[in-house]
């Protein structure tokens, strides 16, 4: 007998991730596409034919629901894709399409929000219920999670930290349109975007040239070999990341910061952003200001699964009290 199992799809900006776990969000197989978020029109499409062709050539258990996580501003609570940037918007009712195509209950949720699920279930929030999830690559990113709950936002819009400004004298502007937010100084396209802003100003041996990006890679063994265009990049990136991980500490109390993204694989970035971190500031922050322990490229299916299995649970629970209760 084929066990239950969840189908978990996290759409990001370049890859589509789908996942069949068990009930304990065990990832019993997987398959990965080019996505196309060009519209929520488009992705849905793909989406649609991404499912179709998963259960017609891949499925190993017993599909109880589908979860989906994907980019922009999502409504968990009624399955609505309001928005993948303020520029591409349309209100989308995900969870009611797949319902009606595919007869399984489907739930839907921001990347992000599943990447904190996973950190909550499986990783930090095992010893705290209150601390904070940061992504740092193309962007910036993250939730907070105070007394183990998530926080949404009215507008479900709670989490974009890299539109706070930590710089008031910088000149760099950020598509939010203002200037000084972090993202467009510390993640990983706001480092690049800096090297080639600043070429002409410093001496470099690093690779910059038009049209293409820097990664956050090269800047790193630069950085290590005292190239001065990258110790002013990347420096300025660390300080921008350390305002705002403070901001967060005073805002918050949180007693932990993890990190996730491809800025921050590997721990370098992590190691050298400690001496940017001011110790009054931080003493509350019992567990310290790490990269998450747990798989980066998995975090967020994994979440996307957990968020399913935790909505499954909860109304089997409610039926069952109401046969109680009856």
């Amino acid at each position: 007998m084929n066990k239950d199992t969840i189908l978990a799809i996290d759409i990001g900006g370049n890859k589509i991730l789908i996942g069949e776990t068990d009930l304990n969000g065990e990832i019993l197989n997987r398959i990965k596409q080019p996505s196309n978020i060009s519209s929520q029109r488009a992705a849905i499409e793909q989406l649609i034919d991404i499912i179709d062709e998963y259960m017609d050539n891949y499925v190993v258990g017993n599909i109880k629901a589908i979860s989906i996580d994907t980019v922009g501003r999502v409504n968990s609570y009624d399955g609505i894709w309001y928005e993948i940037d303020p520029t591409n918007k349309e209100k989308i009712n995900i969870s009611e399409i797949i319902q009606s195509r595919f007869q399984l209950p489907c739930y839907v949720l921001n990347d992000l929000v599943a990447a904190t699920v996973a950190e909550n279930l499986l990783g930090i929030g095992n010893a705290t219920k209150n601390f904070i999830y940061l992504s740092i690559g193309t962007g910036i990113a993250g939730r907070a999670v105070t007394d183990g709950k998530i926080i949404f936002g009215k507008d479900y819009d709670a989490g974009e930290f890299g539109h706070m400004v930590v710089d008031s004298e910088s000149n760099v502007k950020c598509i939010c349109g203002r200037k000084g937010c972090v993202e467009p100084l510390a993640s990983g396209l706001g480092m690049s975007n800096r090297a080639h802003e600043l070429l002409e100003d410093y001496k470099t041996n690093l690779k910059v040239l038009p049209n293409e990006r820097v990664s956050a890679k090269d800047l790193f063994d630069a950085y290590d070999l005292k190239d001065p265009l990258a110790l002013v990049v990347v420096n300025q990136s660390l300080q921008a990341t350390s305002n705002m991980v403070m901001n967060l500490v005073r805002i918050m109390n949180p007693q932990a910061i993890r990190f996730g993204g491809g800025v921050t694989t590997g721990g370098w970035y992590l190691e050298h952003l400690q001496k940017f971190l001011e110790p009054q500031t931080m003493r509350f922050v019992k567990y310290g200001v790490k990269n998450s322990k747990l798989n980066p490229n998995l975090i967020t299916l994994k979440g996307c699964a957990l968020f399913a299995i935790e909505k499954l649970n909860s109304k089997e629970q409610r039926i069952c009290q109401q046969s109680i209760n009856y």
